[in-house]
This record gives structure tokens, sequence and C-alpha cells, in this order.
């Protein structure tokens, strides 16, 4: 076998395998995010008996790599995305003894957690945006942190220290909820809705042309601090 070769299956043998060691995990992960999101959802119902028609609380599982959390008028979706991921050379995970003694547990699958308006998906309002509130990264031996808003970037940001466990996901699964409630619906400046094309008007009939977001202009990694 010549040279190249040789250099194929190294790599096939190395990193073919760790990431699908990686997606695997990644996979069981999230199924123990659904049951952790069913749990909390059923917990939260039987506490909110003064109120429970007036606020909506429901889990709705998507299939293999999706799941919704319907909490009062928003809803967190949670996506798994199906490839695996190393991070840009000045990322400071490279920093850690536990990342430059293996370089392969670098590699991580990533689950997506977004805030949408309940209304937006209700009523279809197609231009309405929704908002990344954190992501969670997970390698090869279970080890995780999480990029995110407030309390999701700081409490789990101990990659070398931490692994994922149903207690773990419960914590992530509440600060996202915490965020997305505290994070309120304002109201846009007059001068960016005061026009709409016939086009929005066309897909989408009446008010729901115009987009509604919580905050216009929002760009997770630019404000309030987003890493």
């Amino acid at each position: 076998m010549d040279e190249k070769s040789e250099k194929i299956i190294a790599l096939l043998g190395e990193k073919s395998v760790t990431k699908q060691i990686v997606y695997h995990n990644t996979l069981n992960a999230f199924k123990e995010l659904k049951e952790a999101l069913k749990f909390i959802s059923e917990q939260l119902k039987k506490n909110i008996k003064d109120f429970e028609q007036e606020v909506k609380i429901d889990f709705k599982d998507k299939g293999l790599f999706e799941a919704e959390l319907h909490v009062g008028g928003d809803v967190l979706i949670f996506s798994m995305h199906t490839n695996v991921f190393k991070f840009t050379k000045d990322h400071s995970i490279y920093n850690l003894e536990y990342i430059k003694k293996d370089s392969n547990k670098a590699f991580c699958g990533v689950i997506h957690i977004y805030n949408f308006l309940g209304d937006s998906l209700k009523y279809n309002r197609q231009l309405d945006p929704g908002y990344l509130v954190g992501r969670v990264f997970l390698n090869k031996e279970y080890h995780f942190f999480v990029e995110g808003k407030h309390q999701l970037g700081f409490n789990f940001n101990h990659f070398d220290k931490q692994s994922i466990d149903k207690e773990k996901w419960t914590e992530i699964i509440q600060s996202a909820i915490i965020y997305a409630l505290e994070f309120d619906l304002v109201s846009p400046p007059y001068n960016s809705v005061q026009e709409i094309s016939v086009l929005e008007k066309i897909q989408q009939a009446g008010l729901t042309a115009i987009k509604t977001a919580k905050k216009m202009g929002f760009r997770f990694n630019v404000e309030n601090g987003g890493t």
C-alpha cells in the first residue's frame, strides 16, 4: 500500500470513527433531552392549575432531530444538526489541557435552541424571525458546553469537567425557558413597519404580513454579550 493510501486509511480510522461516535452520542443525548422536555412539560402543567386555561404548556416530539416546547406565548425549538464539527483555531477550548492531550475531543455534535413566538407558528407568519437562545456542543466522551444567552452562557462552559445527563438537560431547559419568558415582545419603530411589499401582502393576508419580532434587528452573536 502506498503512502497516500496509508494516510487515507489512518484518517478514516481516526477522524471518521471519532465523528461517528460523536454523532451517535449526540443522538442519544437528544433522546434524553426529549425525555427531560416531556417531564418538565408535565411538571409545569401540574403547577399552573390556577391559570391553565390562559397559558399553554405543551411538548411535541417532531421526529428524530427536532422537538418543541410551548410555554405561554413562546415556543422553544430544539434541533439536532446531523453533522459533526470542530472549531476555529482561535477558539478557547484549545487552551484546555483536556483538548491538548487529544485533539479529537474537539469534534462535537451540536443541538440548537431557538425561540419563536407561538403566534408566528400558529398563523404561519413566514416573515417572523426566531432567535438562537443557545447551542449545546457534545463530544465523544459526552462532555459538553453551551454557547448561549445569559445563564446559558455562564453556567455550562466547563467542557473539560462536565458530562451531559438528565440533570444537566433539566438545568439547560429551565434556563432557556426563563430567558424566553423574560425576553419580551417590543413594538418596532414606526419607520421600520410603515410599508410592506405587494409580495408580502399576497403571501400573508392582512396584518400577518408585517414582521413580528421580540426585538427588531436582533442578532445573537452581536447584541447583549452573545458568545
